[in-house]
């Protein structure tokens, strides 16, 4: 059997970020990934101001990424452009970097760190009793000290460990393709948050443009579970409305490449458990109001890594600590604003409501990127806090009249 201090499943940002920390501190660590090397992730490809921030603190150069400014929200006829605001943590910037690129920079780092990565094996986790001492990969056992489950939506390895999603609670899908446009250096992404399905339904989600600075544009549509005929929502036929919809003034071409739709777990039944812990969208950490998660899983890698060095043996129950502490609060928030938005006349009057002003949208930019959490609330999660104590006492009626699919 082989012996490693720190075994990574998944080398998307939350593994690669987990990897690159611990490496740097000395710790041994080996990373399996079931794809090969250069594999490319169905995503939105925008990184808000808080990702960048992560990929500073890991040292990531994003030269090569494409320099947003802000972001564009259209509601209706309602039009807002807002530059991104900077924080204490944030930097004033976003950028658009295609997943492929991304990942492959951040693998590379992890290898010059001293971990190493491992390609198209799958890795399980090993039991001896309650506790996980290690994994099974390509017919061999490695033994470690901490397992740290970084598979994004839940796969086998999170079945395994219990870590799935709440199936009560809701959850996104979203499709994205790439077409040409004239328009793809532009600054800003731009955001279209009053969406209808072919047979006229409110979409409680967003239809997207990411410029990539590279001639293309990243284009694409999502949306919560919670929605009426969720069940029935054709994802390739909301694309092409949208893309129908934003056609002349983007210049858009056809689509470079098929269509690609993913899911978003927004919960997770566990976290951590004796010699493990989730990472990133494995632990359900994404935004329910935007449904970006590369932030937290950089973040959540962070923080595993880091508290592994401090102590191994106590790492998984602090992980989950830090981590509810930090995000907890603002995840359920927007779970539960997702409840709210599945009644279509709520979602129209919430988003004149959040578009109407310059002040109000202002919040609406904080949300959207992802700049609130415990440590830096500010104005807008004074007013998210207000609105959680509001919707936790309106939840249950919430939830017994939401649209079923």
């Amino acid at each position: 059997m082989n012996a490693v201090d720190l075994v990574v499943i998944g080398a998307g940002p939350a593994g690669a970020a987990t990897a690159i920390r611990a490496a740097r501190q000395g710790v041994g660590t080996v990373v399996f990934d079931r794809a090969p090397y250069g594999r490319d992730k169905a995503c939105g490809d925008g990184l808000t101001p808080r990702a960048v921030g992560a990929l500073g603190e890991l040292g990531i150069d994003l030269g090569a990424s494409h320099l947003i400014e802000g972001l564009r929200m259209i509601a209706g006829s309602t039009e807002r452009t807002l530059r991104w605001p900077g924080t204490s943590r944030f930097p004033a910037h976003g950028a658009v970097w295609p997943r492929r690129k991304l990942d492959a920079a951040l693998v590379d780092a992890a290898t010059e760190a001293g971990a190493r990565v491992i390609w198209d094996t799958e890795a399980l986790p090993v039991f001896e009793g309650t506790r996980v001492v290690g994994v099974e990969a390509g017919g061999r056992r490695w033994g470690a000290g901490m397992v740290v489950a970084a598979t994004g939506a839940p796969g086998a390895a999170a079945r395994l460990l219990g870590a799935t999603r709440v199936a009560e609670e809701p959850y996104g899908v979203a499709i994205r393709s790439y077409a040409a446009s004239p328009r793809h250096a532009e600054r800003y992404i731009e955001a279209c948050l009053t969406m209808r399905d072919p047979e006229g339904n409110a979409v409680p989600g967003y239809g997207w443009i990411f410029p990539a600075g590279d001639g293309t544009v990243n284009i694409g549509a999502g949306s919560l579970s919670t929605m009426k005929h969720f069940s029935r929502l054709n994802l390739n036929s909301l694309l092409d409305s949208y893309h129908a919809q934003v056609r002349d003034s983007w210049e858009l071409g056809p689509y470079l490449e098929r269509p690609r739709a993913w899911r978003l777990p927004m919960s997770s039944v566990r976290r951590h458990g004796p010699g493990w812990v989730v990472v990133g969208d494995a632990a359900g950490l994404v935004n329910p109001m935007n449904g970006e998660g590369i932030d937290y899983g950089l973040e959540s890698g962070i923080i595993a890594a880091d508290l592994f060095v401090e102590d191994p043996a106590t790492a998984p129950e602090r992980y989950d600590r830090v981590v509810s502490e930090r995000f907890d609060a603002f995840l359920r928030t927007g779970r539960r604003f997702s409840l709210l938005i599945g009644h279509p006349a709520i979602l129209n009057a919430g988003l004149r409501v959040a578009v109407g002003t310059q002040a109000i949208a202002r919040i609406t930019l904080r949300v959207m990127g992802n700049l609130v959490d415990s440590e830096t609330p500010g104005t807008a999660g004074r007013v998210l806090g207000a609105a959680d104590r509001i919707l936790a006492l309106a939840e249950p009626l919430l939830r017994r009249t939401r649209a079923r699919a």
